[in-house]
């Protein structure tokens, strides 16, 4: 008995283990059965210009794009963006309005940075006075403009904007577009913070969102864009226009790059501009 006793006395802390173990594994499988599945993530975007991408079944896009436009200028279509009247300002873009407006009483240029060989951007670069190049595919549109070759892209294919703490802020923005009757809705964000205008002493900011209403008016030969544009940076509440580009079957673009160098007999870029931040 004595010994049975010992032999037993050595086995109590095997036989804990051992149930400890048991309960261990048994815990692990009811946590197993009860917690949710792992989703499986998404699959990769594919390119605009993939073959399969292409290739996928959508609907019929109200118009082509494609071609060669040019902003129609005229009285009641300038190339400007003028703000709305009764518009206001935040206090950080009114110093920079307040100032453009005094420069410009003293025959100078206010932070020229088109003449500095920045980037025009959106939507600027819709309207300068040189053709712009667009093509369409049932995934995305390029434009391209004659002015500084600058690049555009409007994603057709159903995709979703970059995650902004991942999007790469750039002067043209994210653009994805989706159709509505005869009118093609474009929605852009993702602007960088810096350098980029709308007019005359009023900034763009990185929380700039436009927003565009392409139509095709005249059996294809004009398109009408209505902009509405918000920054809450630099003004309150939501500016709108409506501007018109006619189709030039008769022009192409050419390669074209801003040199600082070249630029040197433009009154805009000489040290007596208003260029200090």
């Amino acid at each position: 008995m004595k010994e049975d006793a010992q032999v037993q006395k050595q086995f109590q802390p095997a036989h804990a283990f051992l149930m400890a173990c048991l309960f261990v594994a048994s815990a692990i499988g009811v946590m197993a059965q009860s917690a949710p599945p792992v989703p499986a993530p998404p699959p990769p975007q594919l390119g605009a210009l993939a073959p399969s991408n292409i290739a996928k079944t959508r609907e019929k896009p109200a118009f082509d794009l494609t071609g060669t436009w040019l902003h129609a200028f005229s009285r009641d279509n300038p190339f400007t963006f003028a703000p709305p009247p009764g518009f206001k300002l935040t206090p950080e873009a009114q110093v920079h309005y307040d100032a453009a407006k005094k420069a410009r009483a003293e025959g100078k240029a206010y932070h020229d940075d088109i003449g500095q060989c920045w980037p025009a951007g959106l939507p600027l670069i819709m309207t300068r006075v040189w053709p712009i190049a667009m093509i369409q595919k049932p995934t995305v549109i390029f434009m391209v403009s004659g002015f500084m070759n600058s690049t555009r892209i409007i994603y057709l294919d159903g995709r979703k904007h970059t995650d902004p703490d991942l999007v790469i802020p750039s002067f043209n923005g994210e653009s994805v577009g989706h159709w509505e009757g005869d009118s093609l809705v474009v929605d852009t964000i993702g602007f960088v913070d810096d350098h980029h205008w709308l007019d005359s002493g009023i900034p763009l900011s990185d929380k700039t969102h436009m927003v565009e209403r392409m139509r095709m008016l005249g059996d294809g030969a004009m398109l009408e864009i209505e902009y509405t544009i918000s920054d809450p940076k630099s003004w309150v509440g939501e500016w709108k226009w409506t501007k018109r580009w006619k189709r030039v079957d008769d022009t192409d673009i050419t390669e074209a790059s801003c040199l600082p160098d070249l630029n040197a007999h433009m009154p805009s870029v000489t040290s007596k501009s208003v260029n200090v931040r």
